[in-house]
């Protein structure tokens, strides 16, 4: 399809305007070169530092080679929407902290207390497909979450909808890091956005505040060694020397956000869908590890925690409650829930039900 310049520009326009209207904070388009990303992604790949996340090595260059992945892209309409939960905490980074503290509570990362993302921005940059093309008829597009060998964050950085921090997500003035991102792959020669410049300085926090020390340096992060990997990802054994550093964070980690300055400026979610189910921003680990199978699979229906299943989620919390147990949490009810998953027909579940009952003698 061939629009005169003028009009892809007034285009741009109404297509940030209908992004808003779907719940997007801010919409922003990206040209698809990713040249000067490339080599370090394979440098990043040739490490080891992706893990076991064999489809990033497999995808190989073409995360840096939108027009490879769907061919006949020329922009990338790269969107962001908040969801830090409207119901939660006021003060929330403060709230996080404090439930770091606490042994016997169950931390799961902010983003995962509600629904689903990739269903949710999936369905609302469909919408917004949808839209363009009874504006201008049949256009080239696809819709991407997370879900593809796409360069998420340096196509947003592109677009200038914020800049890379040090711990390798976005950042944003105006809304921190706590929000997703979503793109729109196109054939429309629309008029490109500019980049901003970046505003981390000479700030350090995130890589301080780093459980596991999976930041080795700034803009440099060994999956290997983040919780978010270890608790979502692995999908094995929880490396031993890395099991008591996980604490009581059962599905992802928020800690290198939380100290981020730039995210006492975190906006809220305009939809609802993002606020918190099931009680996930104060539960107890004893509570969850006596879930049956059923009752994961029904209390977290729409939740992109039922992506691990049920054995996983049995293996994390049982890391949670073996550090309860160093930490001096009262012990009783923590080896009682333990004892009763001590038979369990995973082998991996009985693993970390051994050494988090280990954890209780040491």
């Amino acid at each position: 399809m061939t629009l005169p310049a003028t009009d892809l520009l007034a285009l741009a326009t109404t297509i940030k305007a209908w992004g808003q209207e779907l719940g997007f904070a801010e919409l922003r388009i990206a040209d698809i070169d990713l040249q000067h990303a490339e080599a370090g992604l394979l440098a990043w790949l040739a490490a080891g530092y992706h893990g076991g996340m064999d489809y990033m090595a497999a995808h190989g260059t073409m995360r840096a080679r939108p027009a490879e992945l769907v061919p006949g892209t020329v922009r990338v309409i790269t969107a962001r929407m908040n969801y830090l939960p409207a119901n939660g905490n006021d003060d929330w980074r403060a709230s996080e902290a404090r439930r770091l503290t606490e042994p016997g509570a169950a931390v799961v990362s902010v983003y995962a207390r509600g629904r689903d993302y990739h269903k949710i921005l999936r369905s609302r940059l469909q919408q917004l497909a949808t839209r363009i093309s009874t504006e201008i008829g049949p256009f080239g597009y696809r819709v991407f979450t997370d879900s593809a060998p796409v360069m998420e964050v340096e196509l947003a950085t592109q677009a200038g909808l914020g800049w890379r921090g040090k711990h390798t997500l976005l950042l944003n003035r105006e809304a921190g890091s706590m929000f997703f991102l979503g793109e729109l792959l196109t054939d429309l020669p629309l008029p490109v956005d500019a980049p901003i410049s970046a505003h981390c300085g000479a700030c350090h926090a995130c890589i301080t505040a780093c459980p596991t020390g999976a930041i080795i340096g700034p803009y440099r992060l060994d999956a290997r060694r983040c919780i978010s990997y270890l608790t979502i990802e692995l999908k094995g054994s929880i490396p031993l020397a890395l099991r008591a550093l996980i604490g009581n964070r059962i599905y992802g980690c928020d800690d290198c956000q939380t100290v981020c300055p730039w995210n006492k400026y975190a906006q809220r979610a305009v939809l609802p869908d993002f606020d918190v189910r099931n009680g996930l921003d104060q539960a107890e680990l004893v509570r969850l590890f006596a879930w049956s199978e059923d009752e994961f699979n029904r209390y977290l229906e729409g939740s992109p925690i039922r992506r691990i299943g049920h054995e996983r989620w049995l293996r994390n919390v049982a890391v949670g409650l073996g550090n309860a147990l160093t930490a001096g949490a009262p012990p009783e009810p923590l080896l009682a829930a333990l004892e009763a998953r001590r038979g369990h027909a995973s082998a991996l579940v009985r693993e970390h039900v051994e050494w988090a009952i280990g954890c209780g003698s040491a």
